[in-house]
């Protein structure tokens, strides 16, 4: 952190000293760069989330973030800070995956998995595209509902599953994983946009019985690079499927309930999640002072209540900067695909040290 001025140097150093005497008056915010892009005139783009703890923390307005490019303080009114919505830079689709195995449609659970299904889609499917697929026995899934905004389509889809027969009765729940995430990418990729998020939800009553794909198969799979920016929950019913076995297809959060009268409400919370975690994605954009060379920039989160702040920080070249033309905030960005931070996710969802990344500091 390069603060220059001796006041600033003093509001680092009384804040450090108040961390580690437990007098802070707030916890850190972790603030966490996914990409960043600069275009001329002086455009400048950051794409990040704020988490604290595990939790998003959402609703920041633009004034709830300051910009010191070198050290110094750039002003909100020359630099035009603003937030632009995600959605003109990121994509984000959610998959069910629903067990229809003969455990599932021979005990008569099938009605009441369709109407949390039915429930879920549509909380969900408010904010972004959902689909819809069913695994039994058989080596691949099956789609029910495509990714789609459509609702009417949605619950259209999900009528059929009520008198579903599965080609094979048995469950192949680890290979149905890696289907599902497959699947989940390839529709992904057909959005032009160039962030991608995928949150894969996996619904299973029992083990894997079909044997098809081993669970260290299975857990390889999840912890691709080519998965960093997905997310996999669990739902589990029922005495026969095991929490632990669960929570290795859930690494971002399992619900394991007793019986199918608590399916709906399991449902639920993993679609609040769902909508929370999406109010972590943060986009700035402002216009930057500087005219040329390489600058280090950082950003800083400030929530006013309760109080907390965090930061992030890297390294963009305003070579050949204006204007004119004059910089205008609410232009899209173009991110390089190749540019990304989220090493710190990554090694968290798979159980790492949590070395920190480059690029997420966290102030306290």
């Amino acid at each position: 952190m390069k603060r220059i001025s001796f006041s600033g140097a003093c509001h680092v150093l009384i804040a450090a000293i108040l961390a580690l005497s437990g007098l802070g008056c707030g916890g850190g915010l972790r603030v966490t760069r996914i990409n960043s892009a600069q275009k001329k005139p002086n455009n400048v783009w950051v794409f990040f989330t704020v988490e604290e703890g595990d939790e998003p923390v959402g609703g920041l307005t633009a004034e709830k973030f300051k910009i010191y490019e070198d050290g110094e303080l750039v002003s909100q009114f020359e630099s035009k800070q603003k937030i632009q919505n995600p959605e003109v830079a990121a994509v984000m689709y959610t998959m069910l995956l629903v067990d229809m195995s003969g455990s599932i449609t021979e005990s008569g659970q099938a009605d009441a998995l369709v109407d949390a299904a039915q429930a879920f889609s549509e909380r969900v499917g408010k904010q972004q595209k959902v689909g819809v697929y069913a695994f039994d026995g058989d080596a691949k899934i099956h789609s029910v509902v495509p990714f789609t905004e459509a609702q009417g389509s949605v619950k259209g889809g999900l009528d059929g599953l009520r008198k579903y027969k599965p080609k094979d009765p048995s469950t192949n729940l680890h290979g149905a994983v890696i289907e599902g995430l497959k699947e989940l990418k390839e529709e992904l990729d057909k959005d032009k946009r160039p962030l991608k998020f995928g949150t894969l939800v996996v619904f299973s009553d029992g083990t894997d019985r079909a044997r098809r794909v081993s669970r260290d198969t299975m857990r390889d799979e999840i912890a691709k690079d080519e998965y960093e920016n997905y997310e996999i929950f669990a739902v589990g019913v029922g005495a026969e499927i095991e929490k632990a076995s669960l929570d290795e297809i859930g690494v971002d959060g399992t619900e394991l309930v007793s019986d199918q009268a608590k399916v709906q409400e399991a449902f639920d919370k993993i679609a609040a999640r769902i909508e929370a975690h999406m109010k972590r994605f943060y986009l700035l954009s402002y216009c930057t002072p500087s005219r040329a060379g390489e600058h280090e920039v950082e950003i800083v989160a400030e929530r006013p209540d309760p109080k907390a702040s965090g930061s992030l920080e890297y390294t963009f070249s305003a070579e050949g900067f204006g204007p004119p033309p004059e910089c205008n905030p609410d232009t899209a960005p173009t991110f390089d695909l190749k540019d990304t931070s989220s090493a710190e996710d990554r090694d968290r969802k798979r159980g790492g040290a949590g070395v920190k990344a480059s690029g997420s500091v966290e102030v306290k």
